[in-house]
């Protein structure tokens, strides 16, 4: 359990090493589940998938929380140069409702 926390805290501060352009759903999910936990935040699980959009040239991630019957929250998420930003951050930021293949 330590070590996966540490890997989340790697991937939250951009210790990964990935880029925007090689953004995946499990780094997105990963820096969002890192991010909860750092607020002390109770959830069950995270669901992301990649979008057909894009914010500042960084593909945009929907990502599911499901913080307990029946509270499922939708944030919209990407990795900019390592940085995790949501649309809680980014107002502008939009998911929309499509998901890439």
């Amino acid at each position: 359990a330590l070590g996966a926390g540490v890997l989340l805290l790697a991937v939250a501060c951009g210790g990964s090493g990935s880029t925007a352009v090689g953004a995946k759903s499990d780094e997105v999910r990963a820096a969002l589940e890192a991010r909860l936990l750092g607020k002390k935040l109770s959830y069950r699980w995270v669901v992301c998938v990649r979008t057909k959009r894009s914010f500042a040239g960084s593909p945009i991630f929907r990502c599911n929380v499901n913080f307990g019957e029946p509270h499922i929250v939708r944030y919209c998420a990407t990795l900019e140069a390592g940085q995790f930003i949501t649309n809680r951050e980014q107002p502008e930021m939009r998911c929309g409702r499509d998901a890439a293949p």
